[in-house]
């Protein structure tokens, strides 16, 4: 069985409540038990973690080297300046995919620049909750190329 690590960003615990006009009103809970519910579907095990301490992002993209196949990762703010992420997800060589609940595209000048997006196989953003699915769905598609 495969296993993909999902990693949430600072501030994501709090959606819900937190500018539903932005990132609507499903919590992060809601959002977890959806693709929880979808990756066994697909027989996918996943390990979901929410943080909002960029050490523990690096952390567990380290330790997932050897342990999962594939990482899905919304850094929320850390999007934009984490070089440390950016540098950790290309040292382990771990397919992933980055993942943003509202399209960063049409949102402050400052919100428009991953510094992330180049290390990961590709970004979706803009399309909520469904955006997590989209992202497992394309690695279950890469990593079975990867097997042929």
């Amino acid at each position: 069985m495969r296993k993909i690590l999902v990693i949430h960003g600072p501030n994501l615990n709090l959606l819900g409540t937190r500018e539903p006009e932005i990132y609507g009103k499903m919590t992060l809970k809601e959002i977890n038990a959806k693709l929880n519910q979808y990756a066994k579907s697909k027989k996918i095990s996943l390990k979901i973690v929410q943080t909002n301490w960029e050490g523990k992002i690096i952390d567990l993209i380290q330790n997932a080297k050897g342990g999962f196949d594939g990482i899905i990762i919304n850094p929320a703010a850390y999007t934009h300046y984490s070089i440390a992420i950016y540098d950790t997800i290309l040292a382990v060589g771990i397919p992933a995919m980055e993942v943003h609940l509202s399209n960063i595209y049409k949102r402050e000048e400052f919100r428009r620049k991953s510094v992330i997006a180049s290390a990961c196989l590709g970004q979706i953003c803009g399309f909520g909750w469904k955006g997590y699915v989209m992202a497992l769905d394309s690695l279950i598609e890469i990593l079975g190329r990867k097997n042929h």
